[in-house]
């Protein structure tokens, strides 16, 4: 590749993509042959018609690592960060971004500023479209609702122990401290941590705190967006939580916004940075309908209920933020000390603390809609690994902690079960060869799903491949709606009701007739 060349399909993508002012031009070219050791610019023809029509910067990604390789300019290691710092050198500095997201945001309407700064992060690589079309996807319908599920081929599996461990580790002088932190705008990246010179976030004020948002870089659903705390300060829901989600839809209300509840197991996979998670895409539990009605004399402004969804939710809806906001106020204080023990619900023991939820707002022109899921992460001798998460029984599929996406029945299962799922069609169909001595070894791949292939052939063989599919899927979905019904702190039977009545009398909350 040309260096000179190769310099100048950059300036033009640049133009044509990530919004490069013409003043700007001769810098940014100057910038580039002096990152790649050249002192001259392009003066043969070339054509850039491919320019025009390129979505994402795969094809340009691979010019720089090939040049880049070629000249000794990076290793095959650390190309992904090379990558990441050229197209960090052409998009806009942040002051840049946050002045024309806000222009924009006045002139037209958010969701205009959010197409622009998410078609900027797609443009310039730090969204990776390309990984996120690989991931696998498809919807269940469970009756009255409807769950996603989608095998995310780009995100590892974590493990819940070593997540709780992120809670209590020790504060170092890493910087940036964790892989959320302002800091990591710009920054260069590590072999174990990953570049971020593309990315761009944008400031903002929540319950009176310095805020920022930028977007998963694989994300989830359309959209996805993360809203993290300026400061590196421990994930928290409480009383201070229900202003900060008020306050970011008022400011974005084409956005719903969430946090995942700040405990271990039915928290999300950092705990040690208070953020949130939204986006433009409406999750499952949004359709939800009320499974029941229910008024309160100190908010009688307020449309309230429970959901008629897997998870023990209350719901309440209004145009009153203040209202809104006391209410979810008391809800978060009346839950942190709620005990239940014939519903196996214990907020502390042994002076270790249980309770925690994730509240969920939303907007829908002046009418506010905020959720609150209830959350408890007690363990004990017969599920160890928590009495309201993932049971062993459906490990195999999913044993990550159950956080806020999933709760809302957006289910993110491991890449591995592409591979996995697909050798279990083939012995259900007859065509790979299946030995139950050899799955019962520990080392086997499929070890860990052999009580579901029993299951399966147990049933009958499949007649064909997209048979075999079929019954496969179908055990999936079945599997992610038994997932929510474990983390639901009210079981749907009559123990069940009856400890969720005693919350909501509590909560001074009468059932309407």
């Amino acid at each position: 590749m040309n260096g000179e060349l190769l310099a100048e399909r950059l300036v033009e993508y640049a133009k044509q993509h990530l919004h490069l002012n013409e003043c700007d031009t001769v810098f940014v070219r100057n910038s580039l042959l002096s990152e790649f050791g050249l002192y001259n610019e392009f003066d043969g023809k070339a054509d850039f018609s491919d320019i025009k029509t390129l979505d994402v910067p795969d094809v340009l990604n691979k010019e720089i690592t090939e040049f880049a390789l070629e000249h000794g300019l990076t290793d095959a290691e650390s190309a992904e960060r090379y990558c990441a710092k050229i197209f960090g050198m052409l998009t806009p500095l942040p002051s840049v971004i946050n002045k024309e997201f806000f222009q924009i945001k006045e002139e037209k309407d958010a969701q205009s500023a959010c197409n622009y700064l998410y078609d900027i992060s797609v443009k310039n690589g730090y969204i990776q479209k390309t990984a996120i079309s690989k991931n696998l996807k498809w919807k269940y319908q469970d009756k009255a609702n409807c769950l996603e599920i989608t095998v995310n081929l780009s995100k590892p599996e974590k493990n819940n122990k070593e997540i709780a461990k992120l809670l209590t580790a020790p504060q170092t002088k890493k910087y940036p401290m964790c892989a959320l932190c302002k800091e990591n705008e710009g920054f260069s990246g590590t072999p174990t941590h990953p570049p971020r010179q593309n990315l761009r976030t944008i400031k903002m004020t929540l319950g009176g705190e310095k805020w920022f948002m930028q977007y998963s870089p694989y994300a989830y659903y359309d959209e996805h967006c993360i809203v993290i705390n300026e400061k590196h300060t421990p994930m928290k829901v409480d009383g201070s939580t229900p202003d900060k989600l008020l306050d970011f839809v008022d400011l974005l209300p084409n956005y719903f916004i969430g946090s995942n509840a700040s405990l271990p197991i039915i928290g999300g996979s950092i705990l040690n940075h208070e953020h949130f998670q939204g986006g433009l895409h409406k999750l499952p539990m949004y359709y939800a309908g009320y499974k029941k009605m229910l008024s309160s004399k100190k908010y009688p402004q307020l449309k309230i209920g429970v959901l008629d969804w897997y998870n023990s939710v209350i719901q309440c809806e209004g145009t009153d933020k203040k209202a809104i906001s006391a209410f979810m106020q008391e809800v978060i204080e009346e839950w942190k000390n709620f005990s239940c023990p014939e519903c196996e619900i214990l907020s502390e023991s042994n002076g270790v603390r249980h309770n925690s939820l994730s509240p969920i707002c939303s907007k829908t022109g002046d009418k506010y809609i905020f959720s609150a899921i209830f959350r408890n992460n007690r363990t004990d001798e017969r599920f160890p690994d928590g009495i309201f998460h993932v049971h062993p029984e459906y490990q195999n599929i999913k044993s990550e902690g159950i956080g806020l996406i999933e709760a809302m029945g957006l289910f993110i299962l491991p890449g591995r079960l592409k591979r996995q799922l697909d050798s279990i069609e083939n012995i259900l169909c007859g065509k790979m060869k299946y030995s139950e001595e050899e799955i019962n070894e520990e080392q086997n791949d499929l070890y860990i799903h052999r009580g579901m292939i029993q299951k399966l052939i147990s049933e009958g063989m499949a007649v064909n491949k997209e048979d075999a599919h079929r019954r496969v899927e179908d055990y999936v979905n079945r599997v992610c709606a038994g997932i929510l019904d474990n983390t639901a702190v009210f079981k749907h039977d009559a123990v069940g009701e009856a400890g969720f009545a005693k919350l909501l009398k509590k909560l001074n909350l009468c059932e309407c007739e």
